[in-house]
């Protein structure tokens, strides 16, 4: 008797979150927005040349006259984009944790192209008028974002902007052997925030860190064993996953998400943990 209401309990409390889950609010989840200044050599020249000839009985005469412009420089410019290599665990971790529903945002909308400096310039040379700059969307104004419309359904967008993104490839000698150690870890920081789609109220806000490694050991014969990326960015999309949703959970006073290392809960404003890497000895 006992067991079977105990096993009527666990429907019904299933049965509960499956009606929650269904009937919670949608959110959509942006990739990482950031901007990167872009340097570009550009070159522009023309020409013209012009002649006439005159002939007559006793005479010959000729003219040439030619012209021409060549401007070349340097010059730089903000571009928008956004990195989607890290936001799935993201989304899967909060598919997880069933508070919400999941939706899909559109891309973001970069405007038309832009006509390159050469363009202007050559434009410029031709014409005599300078061509007037075109204001692009930016990737960091979510207020203009979601007046857009780029998140259709959702009553929340938690959006992400790269703070910082650091590959390190190092070699080490260990101590008392002719071996050493081939390290290569990825660092992300990002910040968060979770907005409310119809007030513009910010729910939430923190910032998360993701952390991967992958090590080799080497003999003293020379060995090269490249890193194992794949591992390194999987491992660093995971660990930040599991610290954005934990700090969201503890604002929003969710249940504390599980580590998939350690099959524990993660207690609230808990340290990034330290990321196993698996060492690979060449012999």
């Amino acid at each position: 008797m006992q067991r079977r209401n105990l096993l009527l309990a666990s429907i019904l409390l299933a049965t509960a979150g499956l009606a929650a889950a269904q009937t919670g609010p949608k959110i959509a989840v942006t990739d990482l927005a950031y901007t990167e200044n872009v340097r570009q050599y550009f070159e522009v020249g023309t020409s013209s040349s012009t002649g006439t000839v005159h002939a007559g009985p006793m005479h010959l005469a000729a003219t040439q006259q030619s012209s021409g412009t060549y401007v070349a420089g340097t010059y730089s410019y903000m571009e928008q984009r956004e990195l989607g290599s890290f936001t799935n665990d993201i989304k899967g971790a909060i598919l997880k944790g069933g508070a919400f529903r999941l939706v899909q945002a559109k891309a973001f909308d970069a405007g038309m192209p832009q006509p390159t400096k050469a363009e202007q310039v050559l434009q410029q040379v031709k014409t005599g008028k300078m061509a007037q700059p075109v204001r692009q969307p930016q990737v960091k104004d979510i207020v203009d974002r979601i007046k857009k419309g780029e998140f259709p359904g959702a009553d929340f967008v938690l959006f992400g902007t790269l703070s910082s993104l650091e590959f390190r490839d190092s070699l080490s000698p260990l101590q008392g052997s002719t071996s050493s150690t081939h390290q290569f870890t990825l660092d992300l920081v990002a910040d968060f925030s979770l907005i409310n789609t119809k007030t513009l109220e910010i729910k939430s806000a923190f910032s998360a860190q993701g952390n991967g490694g992958d090590i080799k050991m080497l003999s003293n014969r020379g060995d090269i064993q490249p890193p194992n990326r794949g591992k390194v960015m999987r491992e660093t999309s995971q660990s930040l996953a599991l610290s954005v949703y934990q700090q969201m959970a503890d604002q929003l006073g969710l249940p504390a998400p599980m580590d998939p290392a350690t099959g524990r809960v993660t207690p609230p404003n808990a340290p990034p943990q330290p990321t196993k890497s698996e060492a690979v000895i060449l012999r």
